[in-house]
């Protein structure tokens, strides 16, 4: 991951995808919130999703279904992604027919979710003194 500048197609839990350029590992983590996850997005070109690799574990909000070349849904990414090119071993950027499609199947296929139940707290026992 080289210190260039580079165009991704950020996705975010709920809203429209919007383009920006980042540059380097700082600015990827940040983006995601936490340590990055490189999920291929196709078999056929070289782009792939860069994701927060503890967005299930740490709750994050559902955010888009990850689809194989055929759209069959096979997970779902929790948090703010990006979408970014292959260049060689580095992340690249997007080519703009990649930003225009991804964009549009993206911004069509936002997962809402509603709360579930608050989960119920266990009461603190208390501790009892006994007297002797």
């Amino acid at each position: 991951m080289g210190d260039k500048r580079i165009t991704v197609l950020v996705v975010e839990p709920l809203k429209e995808c919007y383009t920006k350029e980042i540059c380097g590992l700082k600015e990827m983590q940040a983006l995601v919130g936490g340590l990055i996850e490189i999920v291929p997005l196709s078999d056929t070109e070289p782009v792939i999703a860069v994701l927060n690799e503890e967005g299930k574990l740490l709750d994050l909000p559902y955010n888009r279904a990850l689809t194989d070349d055929n759209s069959i849904p096979f997970d779902i990414i929790c948090g703010t992604f990006f979408v970014a090119g292959v260049d060689g071993e580095d992340i690249g950027s997007l080519t703009p027919d990649q930003i225009a499609r991804y964009k549009k199947k993206y911004d069509n296929e936002i997962i809402i979710t509603v709360p579930g139940p608050e989960k119920p707290r266990t009461p603190k026992k208390e501790k009892k003194h006994h007297e002797r």
